[in-house]
């Protein structure tokens, strides 16, 4: 094994880590905008400064970048022929940089139009306000498409340690930002943004340039079909958006439709809300993609399967007790996290109601994330693109119909409900030909199910019978009820002969 290379238990160990500090950097940045922001229009605009950029993102299939170059690489790493791998990585990083760089430069000049036809509800003031913030965060998307291409590199080298050290620096970079200019009331926005850009170029960019160049590559200019079998894998992705990818973007897009602060609510909830997803269901799929699409590459079949079935299992039961702790001790963690500053008791009462409704999808996001990473990995890219497309053309108007039928709360169903749909049929046609797989999946879920209940209704009532009365009562609620929680999951998935529900499972597939 090469110097820096790890296994699989290590890989996921590295992943996990930083995906738990970064969420947990994400809720100090989002507690610190809230306590700066509130949940108000302010807030609301530099939450829709972010809308332009992250759709560049997904146009380019930024987000997809590592996931559709790792097979490629995989593949020549398979055969030993290293210095193919550097030519074909070379191929494909020359024209994806230049396409960044050029619709990055041409959105710099269109902002103002589209800014104008996505917010055109919001005042003239307000509007300028998206328009200029928009301009200052735009370049970071270059750092993150280029970036991702650095991480590849280095996930196919089985190095995980600076790809993972990239969403901390992003994250400090905002928080940073934000503390230099708290006190200043007129620029508080313009230091989280600013410190976004500075937190991309270091951490998605330079970093990662300097990891991949210690993993082995130089760029080596070379005769190289990587990049039609490239576009090949990424053009579905960038002309088939998956509601996954675009479940960020509803709040921003569908919360201008309610009161002043809706967006911000909405941003607030969904944040805390996938921070569980992000631990269970984010480090589970990066860290086994890279080891499945070596397997994959190797044909070696029934490993696949199994290590599929090992992240499946895990992370849905995993999943299924976050809901109840989500769920159950909703009100208290939105108390504890963002009850600072500007935002109020009222604001809470808003935010963890709307953490509840998206909370139930936590599942959702665990099962999809891993069984579209199968997909990727067999190189069946256009069937997860197809159904996420179906679900986001439900979603538009779900959406619509359920803001009117519900307010702001029924944004967060719609959400919820479409996640539900686009994992239950993700999960239909990996099953396809093989009753097997459903019935097992099926099966798992239901089991959990009962003890997720249980634990739910258990933890709310301890919860209702909590003072709220400071920080450190909300701290020890939320722990006590956690530890409820986790004894009543416990019980009941023994009872009902659910192994993951035994510590010992888990301490077992370390």
């Amino acid at each position: 094994m090469k110097s820096g290379r790890v296994g699989l238990g290590t890989a996921a160990a590295i992943v996990s880590g930083s995906v738990l500090l970064s969420r947990l950097l994400g809720l100090l940045r989002e507690t610190l905008l809230a306590a700066l922001l509130g949940v108000t229009a302010e807030g609301d605009v530099y939450r829709y400064a972010f809308l332009l950029p992250d759709l560049l993102n997904y146009l380019l299939a930024g987000g997809f970048l590592s996931i559709t170059l790792i097979p490629l690489l995989a593949r020549r790493s398979e055969e030993g022929n290293e210095l193919q791998t550097q030519v074909d990585f070379t191929a494909v990083f020359r024209w994806v940089a230049a396409g960044i760089i050029v619709l990055t430069a041409a959105l710099m000049v269109g902002t103002e139009p589209i800014a104008r036809l996505a917010f055109g509800s919001l005042a003239e003031s307000d509007l300028a306000e998206v328009v200029r913030l928009t301009r200052i965060v735009l370049p970071a998307q270059v750092c993150f498409v280029l970036g991702s291409l650095f991480m590849a590199f280095q996930y196919v080298q089985r190095r995980f340690l600076l790809p993972a050290l990239a969403p901390l620096i992003y994250n400090l970079g905002i928080i940073l930002g934000g503390v230099v200019t708290g006190a200043r009331a007129e620029d508080r926005a313009d230091g989280f943004i600013w410190g976004a850009l500075g937190g991309a170029v270091i951490g998605n960019l330079l970093l990662q340039w300097f990891g991949a160049a210690r993993a082995g590559l130089r760029f080596t200019r070379g005769p190289s079909k990587a990049l039609p079998a490239y576009l090949a894998l990424a053009f579905p992705l960038m002309i088939g958006q998956s509601v996954a990818v675009l479940d960020e973007q509803f709040p921003r897009l569908f919360g201008q439709l309610a009161e002043d602060g809706a967006t911000t609510a909405l941003s607030l909830a969904r944040m805390l809300n996938m921070l569980p997803v992000g631990i269970i269901a984010q480090a589970a799929a990066v860290a086994s993609f890279p080891f499945l699409a070596r397997l994959v590459a190797a044909r070696n079949e029934p490993e696949t399967e199994r290590l599929t079935d090992r992240a499946l299992r895990g992370s849905t039961v995993a999943s299924f007790l976050a809901l109840a702790l989500v769920v159950g001790a909703s009100r208290p963690l939105v108390s504890l996290v963002y009850e600072w500053g500007r935002f109020a008791t009222a604001d809470t009462d808003v935010v963890s109601g709307l953490l509840v409704v998206f909370g139930f999808a936590i599942p959702a996001w665990a099962i999809h994330q891993v069984l579209s990473r199968w997909f990727y990995a067999h190189e069946r890219v256009w069937r997860p693109v197809i159904i996420g497309t179906a679900a986001t053309v439900i979603a538009i108007p779900l959406s619509f119909w359920f803001f009117d039928l519900f307010g702001v709360t029924g944004i967060a169903l719609a959400s919820t409900a479409v996640m539900w749909i686009y994992t239950i049929a993700l999960a239909a046609s990996w099953t396809k030909g093989r009753g097997d797989r459903w019935q097992g999946l099926a099966s798992l879920v239901g089991r959990v199910l009962v003890p997720a209940a249980a634990a739910a209704w258990g933890v709310r009532l301890l919860v209702d019978q909590a003072p709220d009365s400071g920080p450190v009562v909300r701290l020890l609620t939320c722990v006590v009820a956690g530890l409820v929680g986790i004894g009543i999951f416990s019980l009941l998935g023994r009872a009902l002969r659910l192994e993951e529900a035994s510590l010992g499972w888990w301490r077992g597939r370390s």
